[in-house]
């Protein structure tokens, strides 16, 4: 009797226990709370068309400083790497023989410049006496020669004269422009000299250019859109550099080569930038972007609500109710951060941007809005 008990109590226990849990499941259940996520709108944004080529920084100017007198070197009156003003001393090249040669010249021109007054007198005298019938024609003739010859050695001096200043002033090696100084080959009391090669190398990169090869076939197909109308004459430049950084000063396309090079099939472009801060340094490669300055509303979301599989790209849409769907999109192309949509999405509708590991299509979600769309402000 009692063992029949026992083996009744553990049944009814069993049962008790089963639906106790069945009772407290649901219960467990409904107290799970939502995944927390973060959404964003999908919004209509203004893009314009681009197109991104690879291109090289190539600065205004750049010099190879050369000395143009013979000596030894007196000073380097700048430091390299610094910005210089058109005119500013550079070197300075020992002058005492070319101060001499100067000097020298002077005192000959004062010789020459008597010979030539007395030459003068003196053909005014042989005027005078021939006039008087004093004196043959010849003696005259005389004396118009000698001053002639007087008058062309002073012509002759004074020419010397010039080229001595010239001389003396190439001991003063001044910057031909604005630039940037670069590392001096020479120090103080070396020889340098025309054949010295070059001294130092200036730099001037404002404006700076970014030159770039623009395949014909993209070429012609623009051209094309202009005479349809359905793409504008003029286009802006931005750049972006090596870090991923682009800067906010915007270019314009300066030149097009009327060629089209053999090898690779594209023209040659160049693209002027201001750089007053000489953050753009020639050599520097870059990406070079076009953009048309006409712009079109298109739908955006967060780059980084585009989720892929083997069907494609697709969204995860919250609505309303909080309740999470899976969509198709048609994703266009990645610029800033922002994601255009082509198809499949309409504006403010919102995508979860942040917890997408947490949430599956059905389930209701618990969604914030992001504090800032990436990209909106562009």
């Amino acid at each position: 009797m009692t063992k029949t008990f026992s083996m009744a109590s553990r049944a009814a226990l069993a049962g008790l226990f089963v639906t106790l849990a069945a009772g407290i499941a649901p219960a467990q259940q409904q107290q799970r709370p939502a995944p927390a996520v973060v959404v964003a709108p999908a919004t209509m944004q203004s893009r314009a068309d681009e197109v991104s080529f690879t291109g090289r920084l190539v600065a205004a100017q750049v010099v190879d400083i050369r000395a143009r007198a013979t000596g030894f070197l007196k000073s380097v009156d700048f430091t390299e790497g610094k910005r210089v003003s058109v005119g500013d001393p550079l070197f300075h090249i020992e002058d005492d023989s070319y101060q001499a040669a100067l000097q020298q010249i002077d005192g000959q021109i004062q010789s020459a410049q008597a010979d030539r007054d007395l030459a003068a007198l003196e053909r005014d005298r042989q005027a005078e006496l021939v006039k008087r019938q004093a004196t043959p024609q010849r003696n005259l003739d005389q004396a118009e020669a000698s001053l002639g010859k007087a008058e062309g050695q002073l012509v002759t001096l004074q020419a010397q004269k010039r080229d001595a200043e010239l001389n003396l002033g190439y001991t003063v090696i001044t910057a031909p422009f604005d630039g940037i100084t670069g590392l001096s080959q020479f120090d103080i009391g070396a020889l340098v000299g025309p054949d010295s090669g070059s001294l130092m190398t200036l730099t001037r990169s404002d404006p700076i250019y970014a030159e770039f090869s623009v395949p014909s076939r993209v070429l012609q197909d623009y051209r094309e859109a202009v005479d349809r109308g359905t793409a504008p004459t003029e286009a802006v430049v931005s750049l972006t550099l090596a870090n991923g950084s682009t800067p906010e000063d915007q270019g314009t396309v300066t030149y097009l080569d009327s060629r089209i090079s053999e090898g690779t099939d594209t023209v040659l472009a160049r693209a002027r930038f201001d750089n007053p801060q000489g953050r753009l340094r020639d050599g520097e490669f870059v990406v070079v972007t076009l953009m048309s300055t006409e712009a079109d509303q298109v739908l955006t979301v967060p780059a980084q609500a585009i989720s892929r599989n083997l069907a494609g790209s697709f969204v995860m849409v919250v609505d309303q109710d909080g309740t999470v769907e899976q969509r198709s999109v048609q994703a266009g192309g990645t610029r800033q951060g922002v994601t255009e949509i082509t198809g499949g999405l309409k504006e403010g509708e919102m995508v979860v941007t942040e917890g997408l590991n947490k949430v599956r299509p059905g389930i209701k979600v618990d969604a914030a809005p992001a504090a800032a769309a990436p990209g909106k402000e562009g």
